[in-house]
């Protein structure tokens, strides 16, 4: 992961481009400590993209195959990896604001919707790919995209698993726009100068109330999501996607 701090402008990287971005737990609790840095007497915008052809493919689905572990000692992995990167978002004094250089799916697509702010090239692929490995969303899905999308949707892009573009996405209010490839930076760019004439206190004071008055508390939700996320963890549908997807086959799901 590649961090640059500049003009105010905390720019996180995701750099594993050769598994596109896909998050390792390493990698999670590395963007999570990352974004807790950001700090509104420092910066007044925090910029997330990722490196090469993506923003990312969300979980690191070898890894996946991998794990052995109890349903405690998975809980607490999630709670302080996907789960903690939730916390830190939702809780940033400082706007984020979501560069999709590339496909965001699963986490990336969660990551995308969490941000404040979110910019796509039009060929970028969006998935809550979940289901197609046997997992629930996590990373907050279950409850910021009904919040963004609204239940229907949400349900049709959790139960699927699909693939849509940037434009479509834009449709739903997952991201704000659709830019061209070339002109992606400069819109971001823009964005960033008006956020820095901007007051970040006000804004994360803002944020922060918008976030606590949304139905339901958001640590509740989450809590719920990570206890579900467990079970689905040690279902016969998880490790027949995992297995399908390293075979390079369809699942074949109970």
């Amino acid at each position: 992961m590649h961090v640059d701090e500049a003009d105010g402008v905390l720019r996180i990287t995701f750099d594993r481009p050769g598994v596109l971005n896909a998050f390792s737990m390493e990698t999670a609790v590395e963007f999570a400590e990352h974004v807790a840095s950001a700090d509104p007497d420092d910066h007044h915008a925090v910029v997330v993209t990722g490196e090469g052809d993506a923003f990312s493919a969300g979980g690191d689905i070898e890894a996946m195959a991998e794990r052995r572990e109890t349903p405690q000692d998975a809980y607490e992995r999630i709670c302080e990896t996907f789960g903690r990167i939730v916390e830190e978002m939702l809780e940033c004094p400082v706007p984020i604001v979501a560069k999709v250089n590339g496909d965001a799916v699963g986490a990336g697509l969660a990551i995308t919707a969490l941000s404040d702010f979110a910019y796509a090239v039009p060929d970028a692929r969006f998935s809550c790919a979940f289901v197609r490995v046997g997992l629930i969303p996590d990373t907050g899905g279950t409850f910021i995209l009904p919040e963004l999308v609204g239940l229907r949707t949400a349900k049709q892009l959790a139960f699927t698993g699909e693939f849509f573009d940037a434009e479509r996405a834009a449709d739903l209010d997952l991201i704000n726009e659709a830019v061209a490839a070339d002109d992606l930076d400069d819109r971001v760019d823009e964005l960033v100068e008006t956020l820095s004439r901007r007051p970040t206190l006000t804004i994360g004071l803002t944020k922060q109330a918008m976030h606590e008055n949304l139905g339901r508390s958001w640590s509740e939700a989450l809590d719920y999501e990570n206890l579900l996320q467990v079970q689905a963890y040690s279902s016969d549908d998880h490790e027949e996607g995992v297995s399908a997807f390293l075979e390079g086959r369809k699942p074949d799901f109970n």
